[in-house]
């Protein structure tokens, strides 16, 4: 059996020991989330948005059967151009234990994070409620229990946006509007739901984190950032539409209608939908440098 260790990479523990800003990224957009060579390259960008706004960036994965924080420049490649599983806490422990390789979730990242000392991570966006009964993601429970700040654009566009936005209420986790008062609707900038609260800089963004932690409730601290342009909600239904029934006459189900239905819509699209999620995945990880330079000891948020 392969052994199974976490391996924090040393300008992690660098930038964590210091106190300095922190930002995780998930790893499942580059193993699932773009055709190749696309995947690598926006690793690589995404990891310059956080740098070029002055943190420091830790993208998360399964290399070998190790869970390892702060991945260098081969195990990237390796995860881009390999033939990688998609680790989720359930099947995090297998994977290990076969030495494989993987790309985390946010809700595997989330566990990831924590243990190295990160306080925010940045996504795309998360899991949620499927239509089909009883068919949820591990990134809602995952929020509920670990104590991080996750910047998205809302749940994917393929959820039940109203349902997971009622599961993360029963589940604790406040979801905060950043300059909008309704949940955003990731390939569409903004859906109609409301959110409770709202917060307009990184400094209030970071207020509500510190707030969140001093009353020792056990939820992160969702924050939905609207991308800067999205895709007219009549277009997105109908691709939507097309794709569902596609799945369902496919007979995909489970754990492969996600990267099933966001490859169909890249398709149906023209490619539309990877440019707004390109688009918002940068945007968030800015914001998610902002916010960890405001959470640093003595730090000040930068506006985005």
């Amino acid at each position: 059996m392969a052994p199974v260790e976490l391996r924090i990479a040393p300008h992690v523990l660098e930038a964590r020991d210091a106190g300095g800003a922190l930002v995780a990224l998930e790893s499942t957009v580059v193993t699932h989330g773009l055709p190749r060579p696309e995947n690598l390259a926006l690793a690589h960008r995404l990891e310059a948005a956080v740098q070029d706004a002055g943190a420091v960036p830790a993208t998360i994965g399964v290399v070998a059967g190790t869970l390892v924080v702060g991945l260098d420049a081969d195990e990237l490649e390796r995860l881009a151009s390999g033939d990688a599983d998609k680790a989720s806490p359930w099947n995090l422990a297998a994977i290990c234990a076969r030495g494989g390789d993987a790309g985390t979730t946010v809700a595997t990242t989330l566990h990831a994070a924590a243990l190295a000392g990160a306080s925010v991570l940045a996504t795309g966006g998360i899991g949620g409620v499927h239509e089909a009964p009883f068919d949820e993601s591990a990134d809602l429970l995952a929020l509920s229990r670990t104590p991080l700040a996750v910047v998205c654009s809302g749940p994917k566009s393929i959820l039940d946006a109203s349902a997971t936005l009622e599961r993360l209420e029963s589940h604790g986790v406040p979801t905060i509007g950043y300059r909008s008062d309704h949940l955003a609707g990731f390939h569409v900038r903004t859906t109609d739901l409301p959110l409770a609260a709202r917060a307009d800089e990184p400094d209030a963004l970071a207020a509500i984190i510190r707030t969140q932690r001093a009353l020792r409730l056990p939820a992160g601290v969702l924050i939905s950032n609207p991308v800067s342009e999205g895709i007219a909600p009549e277009r997105m239904r109908a691709w939507l539409a097309t794709a569902h029934e596609n799945a369902a006459a496919a007979g995909v189900r489970g754990k492969d209608a996600t990267p099933y239905l966001l490859s169909a819509l890249a398709e149906l699209s023209g490619g539309e939908t990877v440019r707004v999620n390109v688009r918002l995945l940068e945007e968030n990880a800015s914001l998610a440098a902002a916010i960890a330079h405001a959470l640093a000891p003595g730090g000040i948020g930068v506006s985005v």
